[in-house]
């Protein structure tokens, strides 16, 4: 994390609602599932924010995590370099972040890199990780690992089709929500900036 020094007033009390946007259950379900996903081989951190952070900070498990959802062979991060360089690491998480949103996930929900990297905001991690989960279990491709309770399936599009016959038939047509103009006449109407006359 950046050495920042203490923050005081407003910055703090913000700093402070971002923190609570953290759920401890959540950072437990995504573990299990970036465990399962990425191969047992990993080591799991020790629970709590910070410990969080540390894990995911050098892009290094968030790249093979996105890779696990593609064949092989056609992987988005072709190299994952193993590096203590900061930049380096950084650009893993921005790597990381592009194959997400090319995945499928929207870029409303995905976060910005120094919320991890500084852990500004681990609560925004945590939504990437889950969108990332929903788009893998909505895709139902086979790459997927894990149990498919954990995150819930996003809603597909139904796409319908219609005939030119059906469409001309649409064009002539005035929809009941545009009201009629049945019976309607200017009868009795006077110009604007008459005065009435009131008996």
């Amino acid at each position: 994390m950046a050495n920042r020094g203490p923050s005081y007033g407003l910055s703090r009390e913000v700093q402070e609602k971002i923190e609570q946007k953290y759920d401890p259950d959540l950072e437990q379900r995504l573990v299990d599932w970036i465990v399962g996903q990425c191969g047992g081989n990993l080591e799991r951190p020790q629970t709590g924010r910070e410990n969080f952070q540390k894990w995911l900070m050098d892009g290094t498990i968030l790249c093979r995590l996105i890779n696990s959802l593609y064949p092989r062979g056609k992987e988005p991060i072709k190299k994952i370099l193993e590096t203590q360089m900061a930049f380096k690491q950084m650009e893993k998480i921005s790597q990381f972040l592009q194959a997400a949103e090319a995945y499928g996930v929207t870029t409303t929900d995905i976060f910005q890199t120094v919320d991890l990297w500084e852990g500004k905001d681990m609560a925004a991690v945590q939504r990437t990780l889950m969108a990332l989960g929903s788009v893998a279990v909505t895709k139902d491709d086979g790459h997927y690992r894990g149990d498919r309770d954990w995150f819930h399936r996003k809603a597909q599009g139904y796409r319908r089709e219609f005939s030119q016959e059906q469409l001309r038939q649409g064009q002539s047509l005035i929809g009941l929500q545009m009201g009629s103009n049945r019976g309607a006449s200017q009868a009795g109407m006077t110009g604007y900036g008459m005065h009435r006359q009131i008996m």
